[in-house]
């Protein structure tokens, strides 16, 4: 069974338990089909079995885990056809969303993402994947809520978090996850600046990296 590193104990216990546990299973480092414990998870965090337990639930409710009676969860498993349908619903609702988005990010919210893209390159950098993508997390919901339609940044956040990216480990080991990290700052600039052509081209080239390097560690082929 895969080993987790203990978690330090923040304010929110269980919120950090779910990002870790959500990250565990979108890097691969909890397989799919794996069947795991509470308990057990617990004492690998350092952290009792009842945040655990509660993260488990929120994961069942995003189809991360799915429950299993008398012995835990099991992580689902995601095919390849899986992934792409999920890119192409991102590609459909989140791209052309930046054209509503641009230009109405406020000054207080602009100061928010830059720290979070900063806090998602500091990731990259640091090859902290659960810092990295809890933060790039934080920051497409918050973009996506200046659209004015909370169903569809809840839905495209649902949709972010069944991805799979197994490729990312070895991509910030080998210091090209940082080069991605650094779309964020553009984006910002770009939606700041009320460019919604050229945040929909940029972001729709960000949501691919999630299909193609992100997900495999592997450059994708030029056409």
């Amino acid at each position: 069974m895969s080993a987790l590193i203990p978690l330090d104990r923040p304010r929110n216990l269980r919120e950090t338990v779910l990002d870790k546990l959500r990250s565990a299973i979108i890097t691969g480092e909890l397989a799919e089909g794996e069947l795991v414990s509470a308990p057990t998870l617990g004492e690998q965090l350092g952290v009792s079995a009842t945040p655990v337990r509660e993260a488990m639930m929120d994961l069942s409710r995003e189809g991360l885990v799915e429950t299993v009676k008398n012995k835990g969860f099991r992580v689902t498993t995601v095919t390849e056809k899986d992934l792409d349908d999920l890119t192409a619903i991102r590609l459909l609702l989140e791209p052309p969303v930046m054209h509503l988005v641009a230009g109405r990010i406020t000054e207080d919210a602009v100061s928010e993402l830059e720290t979070l893209a900063d806090a998602c390159l500091k990731g990259a950098d640091e090859q902290d994947l659960n810092g990295y993508l809890t933060h790039d997390r934080d920051f497409h919901a918050l973009i996506l809520s200046f659209a004015g339609n909370p169903q569809l940044t809840e839905l495209a956040t649902s949709l972010r978090s069944r991805t799979r990216l197994y490729g990312i480990a070895a991509l910030a080991r080998e210091g090209k996850l940082s080069a991605s990290a650094k779309e964020h700052h553009e984006l910002i600039r770009v939606l700041r600046a009320g460019d919604g052509a050229t945040a929909e081209a940029l972001l729709a080239r960000h949501i691919g990296h999630a299909r193609s390097t992100w997900a495999t560690g592997e450059e994708a082929a030029e056409n």
